[in-house]
């Protein structure tokens, strides 16, 4: 991609300060991680540290679009930080605007102003942000539940650090395998 095409469009405009949003979501999803680990939802914090290397690679999918370029990042950023379900809130928010406006807006401007290539780019990676949504809202919604490590029904849950499996309606206290704490259950899935 000829970066000095870019020069001046609106789809160089978007670009970057979609780079902005990309590089800043990817460390305020490092921070919300911090945040979910201490409140003891550690598969929560690492869904936010995989959502932010997401994050990195889109930033740097745009980045390469750039090119070697001085711009003005135009735009308005969140600044929150508070506890995990303010934090999911706070993602929710971000991922809908990211894939609803600023990417949608993104693949139309670049195919108007003939870069196919650009807006495909936005295409994908507005699905991946839209998937980043529904993923917090269901988080979200298992915290306002109280659903994390409790469910209606028995299920079987597995420990992240050791690989045991307890078959019940929530997560044990503790690992009787290698004792960690009720922290590093989560639902075991297999949908491969």
């Amino acid at each position: 991609m000829n970066s000095e095409k870019l020069r001046g469009t609106r789809t160089e405009q978007i670009l970057i300060n979609a780079f902005a949003g990309e590089s800043q979501a990817r460390n305020r999803y490092t921070y919300f991680a911090k945040q979910a680990k201490e409140e003891g939802y550690e598969q929560i914090a690492e869904i936010f540290c995989m959502t932010a290397d997401n994050e990195k690679e889109h930033a740097k999918l745009f980045y390469e679009y750039i090119g070697d370029t001085l711009g003005t990042v135009t735009g308005t950023y969140p600044f929150e930080l508070g506890k995990t379900e303010e934090n999911l809130r706070s993602a929710i928010a971000g991922e809908h605007d990211e894939w609803s406006n600023l990417y949608a807006e993104g693949e139309k401007v670049a195919k108007e102003e003939g870069f196919d290539e650009i807006s495909d780019t936005f295409k994908y990676v507005r699905r991946a942000e839209e998937h980043h949504e529904n993923r917090y809202k269901k988080l979200l919604n298992n915290i306002i539940n109280d659903t994390v490590f409790q469910k209606d029904t028995e299920i079987d849950w597995m420990c992240r650090e050791c690989g045991y499996i307890h078959h019940g309606k929530s997560a044990p206290n503790k690992c009787p395998n290698c004792h960690h704490e009720k922290a590093y259950f989560q639902v075991l899935c297999e949908n491969y």
